[in-house]
């Protein structure tokens, strides 16, 4: 099914196994996938950031579309980001053909002002067709490029196409809360809302409106349960299992170790057969090997499938 507004609960934003020696690891791809699925979650989300796309030949790209895909059984999204138009082109309507869900587009880097980044956002859609889902990935943190409430506001007006936001603002409960009121107001069309920046804040993003999280901690069987107990209205319930992870989700947003970290702890859980990365890549020393494990530890004595 085409991805839509109605888009809610946990997309997972999926990593790309690597063999130790970097070539793709097919039979994890396999096992990965399933793990996802086994979480409970609604869709996956491939070939962004965490799935280390710019480090895949086009051929690669397409193949581990291809895989999923066949195996997920839920919604996939695509990450077709580039840095030009015609590359974004091929690999959108390539995963369409696949039978993906809909595609995720970033903004470039060095779009500055609001009429900068709205006409991007034209001239992508331009590029890749209308008929097309996409998602807007807003995430300042790392992509430096700022989208005012204003700005997503008049992209999701300009475009049919534009089904739902990755919001990874921070501080960005606001932001939620301001294009809701939009959309309240009538003065924006309904939007699905997916939070990312590894969960951080979902258990309050929940409270703000957004309609779940497309994030890659590893255990996404818990953002599950957090979404699903936040929408039935059980709130300490929510918070009470948020907070016993909260350690280890604060632990993988250090920058440059943060995917080291979820991929070693995929590895423990059986999800993938190496944690390798493909170079360049940071890995973990021993020492934090270690400080991952005593926090799993940690999360364990309240929730046992942090029990490795």
């Amino acid at each position: 099914m085409p991805l839509d507004h109605n888009a809610h609960g946990v997309y997972a934003i999926a990593a790309t196994p690597f063999h130790p020696d970097g070539r793709v690891d097919v039979e994890s791809i396999d096992r990965l996938t399933d793990f996802y699925v086994g979480c409970g979650v609604s869709g996956l989300t491939i070939l962004g950031i965490m799935g280390e796309a710019p480090k895949l030949e086009a051929d690669e790209s397409l193949a581990v579309t291809r895989q999923i895909v066949r195996r997920a059984g839920v919604p996939v999204i695509v990450g077709v980001s580039a840095p030009g138009f015609a590359a974004m082109q091929w690999l959108a309507r390539s995963a369409m053909d696949l039978g993906a869900a809909g595609v995720m587009i970033a903004p470039s880097p060095s779009l500055r002002t609001d009429d900068q980044i709205v006409g991007y956002y034209g001239e992508a859609v331009e590029a890749i067709g209308a008929d097309i889902p996409f998602v807007i990935q807003d995430y300042p943190l790392t992509l430096t490029v700022v989208m005012t409430p204003g700005v997503i506001r008049r992209i999701v007006q300009n475009h049919p196409s534009c089904a739902m936001l990755k919001h990874e603002d921070w501080p960005g409960l606001e932001k939620i809360s301001r294009l809701r009121a939009f959309q309240a107001a009538g003065e924006m069309r309904p939007i699905s809302i997916l939070c990312g920046n590894g969960a951080l804040f979902l258990d309050f993003e929940m409270e703000r409106g957004a309609d779940g999280a497309m994030t890659g901690y590893a255990f996404p069987e818990m953002l599950v349960d957090v979404v699903r107990l936040q929408r039935d209205g059980r709130r300490e319930e929510a918070h009470d299992l948020f907070d016993a992870h909260l350690p280890l989700i604060r632990y993988e947003q250090q920058q440059g170790v943060g995917l080291a970290v979820r991929k070693y702890v995929l590895w423990k859980r059986g999800a993938i057969a190496s944690d390798t990365q493909r170079k360049p890549g940071a890995g973990l020393t021993d020492a934090a090997r270690a400080e991952v494990d005593y926090l799993l530890s940690r999360v364990a004595k309240s929730d046992l499938r942090a029990a490795l």
